[in-house]
């Protein structure tokens, strides 16, 4: 596998379609923090102990928390964990300035904490987080490997398995993956266009043997 080596964790039966966990954020709050007030959207993660907790709301809430390690033959693995989301959302969706405020101080048990030293604008785990899957399995990039894997080279993978999936039934995975000139593998987007592309010959048929049975008359002028 040549550099650069994508991680990605995956996680099936999660819903992050839900309409009330979708909903369950402020993107106004996560841009201008303690200076945006109304936050109610984020019920019922929206304050705790009469303060506001930024960020607020259930997605940010349940942040993903496992964490790897890669060891190749007693050395480890060094993973790059930045620009893993996207340019336009560290720029323009999290503030540069807004810094996590009472995050996971309450008594419902979350995902992962943030430091509180570090702009919401550089927490690119939380930032690949927020942005929700339409899929009820879903990958989510972790970071890369940014040197070439030979393939007798043997992998020790340590986990750190904080993720709370068994109360709901999910499943995680992890995934070492490369990109070619068209991008990363993604088997729904392929499965999309051949469903489409397929049904949109289908109906063409339909519609060209109607007309061959029972072709439009007419009128003679």
């Amino acid at each position: 596998m040549e550099a650069p080596i994508y991680i990605y964790y995956q996680l099936d039966n999660y819903y992050q379609n839900h309409r009330r966990y979708v909903k369950s954020r402020d993107d106004r709050q996560l841009l201008y923090g303690l200076k945006y007030n109304d936050t109610s959207s984020c019920k019922p993660e929206q304050s705790n102990n009469g303060l506001p907790i930024v960020p607020c709301g259930l997605i940010a809430w349940s942040l993903f928390n496992d964490t790897f390690t890669f060891v190749r033959e007693a050395a480890q693995l060094r993973v790059n964990r930045k620009n893993i989301a996207w340019k336009s959302d560290r720029d323009h969706k999290f503030g540069k300035h807004v810094y996590p405020f009472n995050f996971q101080n309450g008594t419902l048990i979350g995902g992962g904490k943030l430091d509180p030293s570090i702009p919401l604008s550089d927490q690119e785990d939380l930032i690949v987080w927020m942005r929700t899957a339409a899929l009820p399995s879903f990958r989510k990039l972790y970071g890369r490997i940014e040197e070439d894997l030979e393939a007798d080279d043997i992998i020790v993978v340590n986990i750190l398995n904080n993720y709370n999936t068994y109360s709901f039934g999910g499943k995680k995975k992890l995934i070492l993956s490369t990109s070619s000139w068209l991008g990363g593998k993604n088997d729904f987007l392929g499965m999309a266009y051949i469903a489409v592309g397929s049904s949109c010959i289908f109906i063409s048929l339909v519609f060209m043997l109607l007309h061959v049975k029972n072709p439009r008359s007419y009128a003679n002028g």
